[in-house]
């Protein structure tokens, strides 16, 4: 049986849930928002202890302005909203990728938010905002150029956003889409992946823990045989 420390997901679908049933990207980010809160529930029950979130990508600031307004807002209120839940349950947030371009309200939320539960050891949420794995692998070259680092597999990962978290044992993507979206690209060497067809919103604890279960019995090789 495959041990399960941590799952990436990219939550894709949204936009076109609410299209679906109210004519509203929004309101397919609003549900969405409730599934975030089934899947850290179900990963605290199944003790995993590191869930990778595709938020917001470097792509996504192509979207409306009312939409970007819309994302935004509901991060922050989600944040304010939960930091007592997150205390409560030992949840770690940190945030991964660049977070200088938001506002200055949403970064004192976000800053807030991962000084407080800096400590917490049940689970850690990585929130990908404003992320994009090309910058970051690039952005992580001119750093080790700034220390003077030698360029290795090792140094690389010592410098990404991710370091000190395991890659992904496995990435699970709905909205039945087949693409990494340039997500993790580096840390997903050896993910085992998970397409599902459900849009994000109608995502549900059993589709999630069936995942985790055939996950679990799969032969991984990492190249060997």
């Amino acid at each position: 049986m495959n041990p399960v420390k941590h799952v990436a997901i990219i939550m894709d679908g949204n936009g076109r849930w609410g299209l679906k049933h109210k004519n509203s990207r929004n309101l397919g980010h609003r549900e969405g928002v409730n599934t975030v809160e089934k899947i850290i529930k179900e990963s605290l029950r199944s003790k995993i202890k590191y869930l990778t979130l595709y938020t917001f990508s470097t792509e996504n600031w192509k979207r409306p302005e009312k939409e970007k307004y819309f994302l935004f807002n509901l991060l922050e209120k989600f944040l304010i909203k939960e930091i007592n839940n997150l205390i409560k349950n030992e949840i770690k947030l940190k945030v991964i990728g660049d977070k200088s371009l938001f506002s200055i309200k949403l970064k004192k939320t976000l800053i807030e938010t991962e000084n407080r539960t800096v400590n917490n050891k049940k689970l850690q949420i990585n929130l990908a905002l404003n992320y994009g794995s090309k910058n970051e692998i690039v952005n992580t070259i001119k750093l080790m150029n700034k220390k003077k680092i030698k360029i290795s597999e090792k140094n690389i990962e010592d410098n990404l956003y991710t370091k000190k978290i395991p890659n992904p044992d496995l990435l699970i993507r709905t909205g039945n889409t087949k693409r990494l979206s340039n997500f993790l690209l580096w840390q997903l060497a050896y993910t085992e992946i998970f397409f599902e067809k459900k849009l994000w919103p109608d995502f549900t604890s059993t589709d999630y823990k069936k995942i985790i279960k055939n996950f679990k019995k799969l032969k991984r090789n990492f190249g060997a045989i």
